[in-house]
């Protein structure tokens, strides 16, 4: 779903995602967003910030206090602070204008992989579970349950980054590795998308000794992880 005042943009990013593959409506404000919700199959919302008649940073954070679809933000380059909001309310990444079409699509087929479950192939099945410090991850079912054994609520950046750090338990990893992993893409001049969801993340884990800062290098994990394989679930 695609949320853009401007019909030619529409037109354009609607075209070119349904030549590979990618079914996409575009609505022109946030009463058509909503009702198109309502009726339509959603897997990935594109959010364009700067709308004429409301506020993107505004829609984004509704939609994400109601649902963890993932959101990627359309945002102007002079924007930072557009930006760091955005992912602050929880978008699970952004592109700035103008964009090109070919790294939109590679954006979205990103994220929507990182969402998909996995299907086991192998004969012996990836790890689905990782237990650290009383909390239970899974990947298969993207889900993180708190030491009380409740839910907790991730969007998906933050899902991945912790999923990152528990695969590499002890190790640094830098805001480029951290990117990679995540995103599959490497760090532009002053992105602040990692620092920005590990603060969020934090505040979820209610524990700062768990994820800690090394400074001038990136975060760790701190305490021990076991994995838990299929057979033992």
């Amino acid at each position: 779903m695609l949320l853009d005042d401007d019909a030619e943009i529409r037109a354009l990013v609607e075209d070119y995602l349904q030549r590979y593959g990618v079914r996409c409506i575009g609505v022109h404000d946030a009463t058509q967003l909503q009702r198109a919700l309502q009726t339509e199959p959603v897997d990935l919302v594109l959010l364009d910030i700067m709308l004429p008649d409301d506020n993107g940073l505004k829609i984004c954070q509704q939609l994400r206090e109601t649902s963890s679809i993932p959101i990627i933000l359309l945002t102007a380059l002079a924007d930072e602070s557009d930006r760091v909001l955005g992912l602050e309310m929880g978008a699970d990444d952004y592109l700035t204008k103008p964009f090109s079409a070919r790294e939109l699509l590679a954006r979205i087929r990103a994220v929507l992989r990182r969402m998909s479950d996995r299907v086991w192939v192998h004969a012996n099945p990836p790890v689905d579970v990782f237990e650290f410090g009383e909390w239970r991850l899974s990947s298969r079912k993207r889900t993180l349950t708190n030491p009380k054994g409740a839910l907790v609520s991730l969007t998906a950046g933050e899902f991945d980054l912790l999923l990152a750090l528990v695969r590499h338990p002890g190790q640094i990893l830098n805001r480029d590795q951290l990117l990679e992993l995540t995103k599959g893409r490497s760090a532009q001049p002053f992105d602040r998308s990692i620092d920005v969801q590990m603060s969020r993340l934090r505040k979820k884990l209610l524990d700062d000794e768990l994820i800690k800062t090394v400074r001038g290098g990136g975060y760790l994990l701190a305490v021990e992880v076991q994995e838990v394989h299929p057979e033992r679930l």
